[in-house]
């Protein structure tokens, strides 16, 4: 049986993959030289986590628990752990970065399957997702639970505002939550010209 695969296109001259592949920006370092004083509680019970949480609820317009992890994929696995219900599926691109990008975080953590879909451009189409939902109550197939996107796509494709909406308007009907991986969302929210408030 022969794999087949979209071809990864060439890598680029810069390298604009991740927030962590560059040098820290001086006004985090500063921010983080800020918080460096005396002694602090852990677990959440110090300033610098408060006035976070408080950060977060202001963007979102609404109460929010945050739960900070190390880096993305644990971020990813943490996300998805809280969306995902018993055998349930995640339904991506074959090129979404929980796909790709994570050393198989997703399926080693929570024992999950990815049911990815062909994408040229990286983009998940609602026609996947029609595609995924037929499974739904068939007692032999995972059932398709969390939609996952990733903005901007690893083959650097961005998704319309309008997109996401028409995704997760599917992806909703059917009853599935939706995953966005925001693994350069400052770069997708700087290209579509939207702000920072959900």
């Amino acid at each position: 049986m022969a794999i087949h695969r979209s071809p990864m296109p060439d890598a680029p001259a810069r390298l604009f993959a991740s927030d962590n592949a560059s040098g820290v920006h001086p006004r985090y370092l500063t921010a983080i030289e800020r918080v460096n004083v005396g002694h602090a509680l852990a677990y959440g019970q110090d300033t610098a986590t408060r006035d976070a949480t408080a950060l977060f609820a202001e963007l979102s317009g609404r109460p929010v628990e945050v739960l900070f992890t190390f880096g993305g994929t644990g971020a990813n696995v943490l996300a998805l752990a809280c969306l995902l219900g018993r055998a349930e599926s995640i339904v991506c691109t074959e090129w979404a970065h929980i796909a790709v990008d994570e050393t198989g975080a997703p399926e080693r953590a929570l024992g999950v399957k990815l049911q990815t879909f062909p994408a040229p451009d990286g983009k998940l189409k609602v026609e996947h997702i029609e595609f995924a939902v037929q499974a739904l109550g068939n007692v032999h197939h995972a059932q398709p639970g969390v939609v996952s996107i990733s903005q901007p796509t690893e083959m650097g494709t961005l998704y319309s505002l309008d997109e996401v909406r028409q995704l997760c308007d599917v992806a909703h009907k059917h009853g599935l939550r939706v995953h966005l991986d925001g693994a350069r969302i400052g770069n997708a929210v700087a290209a579509l010209g939207a702000t920072r408030t959900c």
